[in-house]
């Protein structure tokens, strides 16, 4: 049996009826949530989660996102020395610059 409209997409749908709250509250209070939640490698919003109560659900795929701009593309594929339209190297090159950065500032700290 065919699908009725109503059967597509139902986590969208959800997602469509969650609310959004945005939280007013100190740098301080801020800055320790989100230390929490690094601690507990979780989100800040999964930690929020957590502190009230709320379910949280284990992730599926942990990883880390930034959004780019077409010219910010641009920019890393010049600092790369990359073709600016392959996305996916310069996805892998600064996924590596990431890594050793990462590797480096744990030295440090």
């Amino acid at each position: 049996m065919a699908k009725q409209p109503e059967d597509y997409w139902p986590d969208e749908r959800r997602a469509i009826k969650a609310v959004q709250i945005a939280f007013d509250i100190s740098t301080d209070a801020q800055r320790r949530i989100k230390t929490s939640a690094i601690k507990a490698d979780r989100t800040p919003s999964d930690q929020i989660r957590s502190i009230l109560g709320l379910p949280v659900k284990k992730p599926v795929r942990p990883r880390l996102t930034i959004s780019l701009s077409a010219d910010e593309m641009a920019l890393l594929a010049e600092r790369y020395g990359i073709d600016p339209a392959d996305h996916l190297a310069i996805k892998e090159r600064a996924a590596q610059e990431l890594l050793q950065w990462s590797q480096t500032s744990s030295a440090e700290e």
